[in-house]
């Protein structure tokens, strides 16, 4: 896998999500805090690979297929 060790930290997670909150009161459990980093660890690893699609079928944006191409590596890595 990509940037083993790499990831967000949850505090980080936790001001971003709270930026987007309408009610300032609202919290978010541990449990919930840990899923967002492993989804936002996720989401960017996609993203990365698409790029690297895209550039290797040289083609100037990453679209589904690009995505759609790299999706089955990601079930192995995670």
């Amino acid at each position: 896998m990509e940037g083993v060790g790499a990831g967000f930290r949850k505090e980080l997670v936790s001001k971003l999500l709270h930026l987007h909150f309408k009610d300032a009161k609202t919290k978010v459990s541990g449990d919930a805090l840990q899923l967002m980093v492993e989804l936002l660890k996720i989401f960017v690893v996609a993203a990365v690979r698409g790029v690297r699609q895209a550039q290797a079928e040289d083609v100037p944006l990453v679209g589904v297929d690009q995505l759609e191409k790299v999706l089955p590596q990601l079930l192995l890595d995670f």
